[in-house]
């Protein structure tokens, strides 16, 4: 009798062939289907030729062709599609089966999606892949959340298959029960545009202030690739910065500027809003790919003021630095920011959350990955309650020796027209997180005059609050107390 497959998957794109390719060469037998079942056939033949892959026709056969319990791993387009192959497997599934979502779902689908599969007698997983076709082949990053029973029976070949750091230590652990995986995925993809938006800010720095050009700035980044700021972002933006077009002109200069966006950095910045979390840097990195789409309107709006570029008359090599601690500060901000998101969302959604543990996730395979995450997961193991990481002492002390560069950035900038939204909003964040008075009671003041929303006091206990008849004309009734 024929081996039956050890996990099966749906779903043939590139990053699903990958993926298959992967768990293949780690000693599992797959079996695969496609909607188009000719990819099915096509991939069979071909690439995965002479292989322990299984191709299926159908749902029933690639159910037939799975050990029990069953593990069927789907990388589908997120969404509707999601719940269409979920409505066709449980027919051929039986009780104790997992189904594994590995696309970029919405975390709030995915706690949807898991209360349903378990009504049903099944697991369910929701799982994020960071690390993009090369990952999904060499080893990605892996964040599995969802039935906490099904975590014993996929974790052989999910540890097997993801990203591995120095210690051989796994890029992939439990990370909490519904949609937690899917959570922290969101969250990754959101710093993941704060690092890419912060880089962008640093090279347009680089180019309109400085004046350097693709190759020079080529050879920056190549130089701070061997410092704290070593990732794989900075590694592929000097080998973008080296590429040169047919004609030998860096091919850099000849992308149009205007961005796109798959909405997972939109989710970042929502779930932070329902959270009442301040992630202004991801914010921001979201809004400045918008304003990069309305390409023509800029032109015009360009035309129409042709606002005069101040230049810098300071030493280049200082500022060059300077610009890469301004960028090692405003990351560490963005990391600040999602880990404060994410303790939120663990304290609303029951979830126990290892920061440690996710920080190692991120180390290797995804694309996010950096020393620097070495330096949180330390933080986050020695004291695994900490509420900020900006309270660190590893990080207090590092940004306290980056704050002077990081202003004199951001003026720079400010000065000269050059827009740094995500450095900007950064220093702004720890400005505002690190003042022991904020300007909120004179807009405290405001809200209780036009709608009597009420106040404390700084010679009251905490929550007792108080209204002020401040015209002589409203009397004493007060709007219910509430926060927003």
């Amino acid at each position: 009798m024929a081996k039956k497959a050890d996990i099966g998957l749906i779903g043939l794109a590139v990053m699903g062939e990958n993926l298959v390719m992967n768990m293949e060469s780690k000693g599992f037998t797959v079996a695969v289907y496609n909607r188009t079942v000719s990819k099915v056939d096509d991939f069979v033949s071909g690439r995965a030729k002479g292989k322990n892959i299984i191709g299926c026709h159908s749902i029933q056969e690639l159910a037939d062709n799975l050990e029990r319990p069953r593990k069927v791993l789907m990388l589908v387009k997120a969404g509707q599609p999601v719940d269409d192959f979920i409505e066709l497997l449980l027919p051929v599934l039986e009780p104790g089966d997992v189904i594994i979502d590995s696309g970029n779902s919405h975390f709030p689908d995915t706690i949807r999606r898991c209360q349903y599969v378990e009504s049903k007698g099944l697991l369910y997983i929701g799982t994020g892949i960071s690390g993009g076709e090369e990952g999904a082949l060499k080893g990605p990053s892996m964040m599995p959340g969802g039935s906490e029973a099904a975590w014993p029976l996929v974790k052989p070949i999910f540890q097997a298959v993801c990203a591995k750091v120095e210690d051989g230590s796994p890029c992939c652990d439990w990370v909490g029960n519904g949609g937690a995986g899917h959570f922290v995925k969101m969250v990754h993809n959101g710093i993941e545009y704060g690092d890419m938006q912060l880089i962008c800010e640093a090279y347009q720095l680089m180019k309109d202030l400085l004046g350097m050009s693709a190759d020079e700035m080529h050879e920056v980044f190549d130089a701070w690739n061997k410092t704290e700021l070593d990732s794989y972002l900075i590694q592929i933006t000097s080998e973008i910065l080296a590429k040169k077009d047919e004609d030998g002109q860096p091919l850099v200069d000849k992308i149009l500027d205007t961005a796109g966006q798959k909405g997972t950095g939109k989710w970042t910045g929502i779930a932070a809003l329902d959270e009442g979390v301040p992630l202004t840097l991801i914010g921001e990195a979201v809004f400045a790919r918008c304003l990069s789409a309305m390409k023509e309107e800029r032109v015009e709006a360009s035309k129409a003021y042709n606002v005069q570029r101040g230049k810098f008359e300071g030493n280049r090599k200082e500022m060059i630095e300077n610009i890469r601690k301004a960028l090692l500060a405003s990351k560490i901000i963005s990391y600040a920011q999602g880990y404060v998101l994410m303790k939120a969302a663990a304290k609303n959604y029951g979830w126990k959350l290892n920061y440690g543990g996710i920080a190692l996730m991120w180390r290797g395979g995804c694309i996010i990955r950096s020393t620097f995450l070495g330096k949180i997961k330390e933080a986050y193991d020695k004291d695994p309650e900490l509420s900020n990481l900006l309270l660190d002492p590893y990080f207090k002390a590092l940004i306290e020796s980056l704050v002077p560069a990081w202003r004199q950035v951001v003026a720079n900038a400010a000065l000269c027209g050059i827009p740094t939204p995500a450095f900007s909003s950064a220093l702004s964040y720890f400005d505002g997180y690190t003042t022991d008075r904020l300007p909120a009671n004179l807009l405290q003041g405001q809200r209780d005059y036009f709608g009597a929303h009420t106040y404390e006091r700084v010679d009251a206990p905490r929550g007792q609050f108080f209204h002020t008849n401040w015209t002589g004309e409203g009397g004493s009734t007060s709007a219910s107390t509430y926060n927003a």
